[in-house]
Protein backbone atom coordinates (compact mmCIF):
# COMPACT_ATOMS: atom_id res chain seq x y z
CA UNK A 1 0.00 0.00 0.00
CA UNK A 2 0.95 3.64 -1.13
CA UNK A 3 1.85 6.03 2.27
CA UNK A 4 2.28 9.74 1.33
CA UNK A 5 2.81 12.20 4.33
CA UNK A 6 -0.64 14.69 4.94
CA UNK A 7 2.22 17.62 4.52
CA UNK A 8 3.79 16.27 1.35
CA UNK A 9 2.39 18.05 -1.93
CA UNK A 10 1.94 15.68 -5.15
CA UNK A 11 1.03 17.01 -8.23
CA UNK A 12 -1.85 15.43 -9.93
CA UNK A 13 -0.27 14.79 -12.82
CA UNK A 14 2.41 12.49 -11.18
CA UNK A 15 2.74 8.74 -11.46
CA UNK A 16 3.46 7.09 -8.16
CA UNK A 17 3.44 3.02 -8.21
CA UNK A 18 2.45 0.52 -5.76
CA UNK A 19 3.50 0.11 -2.12
CA UNK A 20 5.53 3.78 -2.29
CA UNK A 21 6.50 5.75 0.87
CA UNK A 22 6.66 9.19 0.76
CA UNK A 23 7.74 10.84 4.08
CA UNK A 24 6.86 14.73 5.54
CA UNK A 25 7.25 18.18 3.51
CA UNK A 26 8.11 16.84 -0.06
CA UNK A 27 6.92 18.37 -3.10
CA UNK A 28 6.48 15.92 -6.25
CA UNK A 29 6.11 18.02 -9.26
CA UNK A 30 4.27 17.51 -12.51
CA UNK A 31 4.76 14.73 -14.83
CA UNK A 32 6.94 12.74 -11.79
CA UNK A 33 7.08 9.32 -12.52
CA UNK A 34 7.95 7.05 -9.48
CA UNK A 35 7.91 3.23 -9.77
CA UNK A 36 7.11 0.63 -7.08
CA UNK A 37 8.33 0.30 -3.58
CA UNK A 38 10.02 3.44 -3.60
CA UNK A 39 10.96 5.36 -0.53
CA UNK A 40 11.32 8.69 0.06
CA UNK A 41 12.28 10.58 3.17
CA UNK A 42 11.41 13.85 4.69
CA UNK A 43 11.81 17.37 2.85
CA UNK A 44 12.51 16.30 -0.53
CA UNK A 45 11.87 18.52 -4.25
CA UNK A 46 11.39 15.70 -7.05
CA UNK A 47 11.27 18.36 -9.98
CA UNK A 48 9.19 17.79 -13.19
CA UNK A 49 9.71 15.23 -15.84
CA UNK A 50 11.95 13.25 -13.24
CA UNK A 51 11.37 9.18 -13.92
CA UNK A 52 12.65 7.15 -10.69
CA UNK A 53 12.42 3.18 -11.20
CA UNK A 54 11.37 0.83 -8.41
CA UNK A 55 13.22 -0.11 -5.69
CA UNK A 56 14.88 3.12 -4.59
CA UNK A 57 15.69 5.05 -1.64
CA UNK A 58 15.79 8.60 -1.41
CA UNK A 59 16.98 9.83 2.08
CA UNK A 60 16.63 13.85 3.27
CA UNK A 61 16.76 17.23 1.73
CA UNK A 62 17.58 16.63 -1.56
CA UNK A 63 16.82 18.53 -4.94
CA UNK A 64 16.04 15.83 -7.64
CA UNK A 65 15.66 16.40 -11.52
CA UNK A 66 15.88 20.59 -10.78
CA UNK A 67 16.84 22.70 -14.18
CA UNK A 68 19.92 22.82 -14.82
CA UNK A 69 22.48 25.14 -14.01
CA UNK A 70 23.18 26.12 -17.04
CA UNK A 71 22.52 29.76 -18.90
CA UNK A 72 21.71 28.06 -22.22
CA UNK A 73 18.84 26.43 -20.85
CA UNK A 74 15.76 27.57 -22.37
CA UNK A 75 13.37 25.52 -20.14
CA UNK A 76 13.07 22.60 -22.63
CA UNK A 77 11.27 19.70 -21.65
CA UNK A 78 14.33 17.49 -20.84
CA UNK A 79 14.70 14.63 -17.93
CA UNK A 80 16.60 12.90 -14.98
CA UNK A 81 15.75 9.55 -15.46
CA UNK A 82 17.03 7.11 -12.01
CA UNK A 83 17.75 3.01 -12.89
CA UNK A 84 16.31 0.10 -10.17
CA UNK A 85 16.95 0.25 -6.30
CA UNK A 86 19.48 3.21 -6.52
CA UNK A 87 19.93 4.67 -3.17
CA UNK A 88 20.35 8.93 -3.08
CA UNK A 89 21.30 9.54 0.55
CA UNK A 90 21.07 13.02 2.07
CA UNK A 91 21.57 17.04 0.58
CA UNK A 92 21.94 15.67 -2.99
CA UNK A 93 21.23 17.61 -6.40
CA UNK A 94 20.94 15.96 -9.10
CA UNK A 95 19.77 17.60 -12.47
CA UNK A 96 17.88 16.97 -15.57
CA UNK A 97 19.28 17.39 -19.28
CA UNK A 98 19.26 19.83 -21.88
CA UNK A 99 18.57 19.72 -25.26
CA UNK A 100 22.05 18.53 -25.95
CA UNK A 101 21.09 15.25 -25.02
CA UNK A 102 17.76 15.63 -23.74
CA UNK A 103 18.72 13.20 -20.11
CA UNK A 104 20.53 12.73 -16.89
CA UNK A 105 20.18 8.65 -16.64
CA UNK A 106 21.43 7.30 -13.39
CA UNK A 107 21.94 3.67 -13.87
CA UNK A 108 20.78 0.50 -12.05
CA UNK A 109 21.86 -0.18 -8.00
CA UNK A 110 23.77 2.98 -7.76
CA UNK A 111 24.99 4.42 -4.39
CA UNK A 112 25.47 8.44 -4.10
CA UNK A 113 25.99 9.23 -1.02
CA UNK A 114 25.35 12.66 1.10
CA UNK A 115 26.47 15.92 -0.63
CA UNK A 116 26.72 15.23 -3.78
CA UNK A 117 26.03 17.23 -6.99
CA UNK A 118 25.32 15.49 -11.22
CA UNK A 119 24.81 18.27 -13.22
CA UNK A 120 23.13 18.05 -16.64
CA UNK A 121 23.26 15.02 -19.14
CA UNK A 122 25.83 13.08 -17.23
CA UNK A 123 25.57 9.32 -17.74
CA UNK A 124 25.85 7.14 -14.79
CA UNK A 125 26.39 3.63 -15.01
CA UNK A 126 25.04 0.56 -12.69
CA UNK A 127 26.69 -0.52 -9.58
CA UNK A 128 28.48 2.99 -9.50
CA UNK A 129 29.27 4.70 -6.44
CA UNK A 130 29.63 8.34 -5.78
CA UNK A 131 30.92 9.18 -2.10
CA UNK A 132 30.32 12.36 -0.24
CA UNK A 133 30.97 15.34 -1.73
CA UNK A 134 31.59 14.05 -5.17
CA UNK A 135 30.77 16.92 -7.51
CA UNK A 136 30.32 15.96 -12.07
CA UNK A 137 30.29 18.83 -13.99
CA UNK A 138 27.93 18.54 -17.18
CA UNK A 139 28.09 15.54 -19.42
CA UNK A 140 30.59 13.18 -17.27
CA UNK A 141 30.08 9.72 -17.88
CA UNK A 142 31.23 7.49 -15.07
CA UNK A 143 31.03 3.52 -15.92
CA UNK A 144 29.46 0.71 -14.79
CA UNK A 145 31.21 -0.18 -10.89
CA UNK A 146 33.31 2.76 -11.14
CA UNK A 147 34.05 4.48 -7.44
CA UNK A 148 34.55 8.04 -6.97
CA UNK A 149 36.49 9.00 -3.82
CA UNK A 150 34.78 11.69 -1.43
CA UNK A 151 35.28 15.05 -2.29
CA UNK A 152 36.20 14.11 -6.09
CA UNK A 153 35.53 16.55 -8.67
CA UNK A 154 34.92 15.92 -12.50
CA UNK A 155 35.31 18.75 -15.09
CA UNK A 156 32.56 18.62 -17.67
CA UNK A 157 32.54 16.22 -20.66
CA UNK A 158 35.25 14.11 -18.46
CA UNK A 159 34.75 9.96 -18.54
CA UNK A 160 35.57 7.71 -15.94
CA UNK A 161 35.91 3.90 -17.28
CA UNK A 162 34.09 0.94 -15.75
CA UNK A 163 35.37 -0.33 -12.55
CA UNK A 164 37.94 2.21 -12.23
CA UNK A 165 38.56 3.56 -8.72
CA UNK A 166 39.51 6.72 -7.59
CA UNK A 167 41.32 7.98 -4.50
CA UNK A 168 39.71 11.16 -2.34
CA UNK A 169 39.89 14.83 -3.52
CA UNK A 170 41.21 13.25 -6.86
CA UNK A 171 40.42 16.19 -9.64
CA UNK A 172 39.32 14.86 -12.71
CA UNK A 173 40.36 17.13 -15.74
CA UNK A 174 41.16 14.43 -18.29
CA UNK A 175 39.54 10.75 -19.24
CA UNK A 176 40.25 7.84 -16.60
CA UNK A 177 40.24 4.84 -18.53
CA UNK A 178 39.02 1.46 -17.02
CA UNK A 179 39.89 -0.93 -14.28
CA UNK A 180 42.37 1.01 -12.75
CA UNK A 181 43.16 2.67 -9.66
CA UNK A 182 44.23 6.22 -9.47
CA UNK A 183 44.73 9.09 -7.19
CA UNK A 184 47.25 11.58 -6.29
CA UNK A 185 47.70 15.42 -7.84
CA UNK A 186 47.75 15.83 -10.60
CA UNK A 187 45.66 12.97 -11.23
CA UNK A 188 47.49 9.50 -12.65
CA UNK A 189 47.55 5.90 -12.91
CA UNK A 190 48.72 3.72 -9.83
CA UNK A 191 47.70 -0.03 -10.48
CA UNK A 192 44.64 -1.97 -12.13
CA UNK A 193 42.07 -2.59 -9.48
CA UNK A 194 43.19 -6.00 -8.89
CA UNK A 195 40.67 -6.34 -5.82
CA UNK A 196 37.90 -5.23 -7.47
CA UNK A 197 37.66 -7.54 -10.64
CA UNK A 198 38.90 -10.04 -8.41
CA UNK A 199 35.34 -9.64 -6.21
CA UNK A 200 33.56 -9.16 -9.64
CA UNK A 201 34.99 -12.25 -11.10
CA UNK A 202 37.03 -11.64 -13.16
CA UNK A 203 39.56 -14.31 -13.87
CA UNK A 204 43.64 -14.07 -13.45
CA UNK A 205 44.07 -15.05 -17.10
CA UNK A 206 42.02 -11.55 -17.91
CA UNK A 207 43.37 -9.43 -14.92
CA UNK A 208 46.90 -10.35 -15.72
CA UNK A 209 46.19 -9.17 -19.33
CA UNK A 210 44.87 -6.07 -18.35
CA UNK A 211 47.64 -5.81 -16.06
CA UNK A 212 50.17 -5.88 -19.07
CA UNK A 213 48.49 -3.91 -21.36
CA UNK A 214 48.75 -0.77 -19.17
CA UNK A 215 52.39 -1.84 -17.94
CA UNK A 216 53.00 -1.19 -22.10
CA UNK A 217 50.81 1.93 -21.84
CA UNK A 218 51.82 3.58 -18.57
CA UNK A 219 55.01 2.03 -17.69
CA UNK A 220 56.93 1.30 -20.82
CA UNK A 221 59.46 3.46 -22.85
CA UNK A 222 57.19 3.41 -25.84
CA UNK A 223 54.99 6.46 -26.75
CA UNK A 224 51.10 5.85 -26.90
CA UNK A 225 50.35 5.27 -30.04
CA UNK A 226 53.29 2.28 -30.66
CA UNK A 227 52.42 1.46 -26.88
CA UNK A 228 48.45 0.58 -28.22
CA UNK A 229 49.59 -0.62 -31.58
CA UNK A 230 51.40 -3.26 -29.56
CA UNK A 231 48.41 -4.00 -27.29
CA UNK A 232 46.03 -4.31 -30.19
CA UNK A 233 48.43 -6.96 -31.52
CA UNK A 234 49.39 -8.86 -28.49
CA UNK A 235 45.83 -8.80 -26.67
CA UNK A 236 43.38 -8.77 -30.14
CA UNK A 237 40.91 -11.87 -28.57
CA UNK A 238 40.80 -10.19 -24.86
CA UNK A 239 37.29 -8.21 -24.37
CA UNK A 240 38.35 -6.94 -22.04
CA UNK A 241 41.68 -5.00 -23.04
CA UNK A 242 39.73 -4.31 -26.31
CA UNK A 243 37.35 -2.47 -23.72
CA UNK A 244 40.75 -0.65 -23.10
CA UNK A 245 41.70 0.35 -26.05
CA UNK A 246 38.53 1.42 -27.15
CA UNK A 247 38.04 3.84 -24.34
CA UNK A 248 41.56 5.15 -24.76
CA UNK A 249 41.29 5.66 -28.66
CA UNK A 250 37.67 7.23 -28.17
CA UNK A 251 38.56 9.62 -25.52
CA UNK A 252 38.28 13.60 -26.98
CA UNK A 253 40.14 15.28 -23.48
CA UNK A 254 43.52 12.71 -23.56
CA UNK A 255 44.14 10.38 -20.71
CA UNK A 256 45.36 10.89 -17.32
Amino acid sequence: MTNIHSSSIVAESAKIGENVSIGAYNVIEDNVTIGDNVTIGNFNTIAQYTEIDDDCNIFHNSSIGATPQDKKFGGEKTKLAIGKRTVIREFVTLNRGTEATGATIIGNDVLIMTGVHVAHDCIIGDNAILVNLVALGGHVEVGDWAILGGASNAHQFCKVGKHAMLAANSKIVQDVPPFILAGKHPLRYSSINSLGLARRGFSKEDTAAIKKAYRYYFRSDLNPTISLKKIKEEFKNNTHVNDIVDFIEKSDRGII
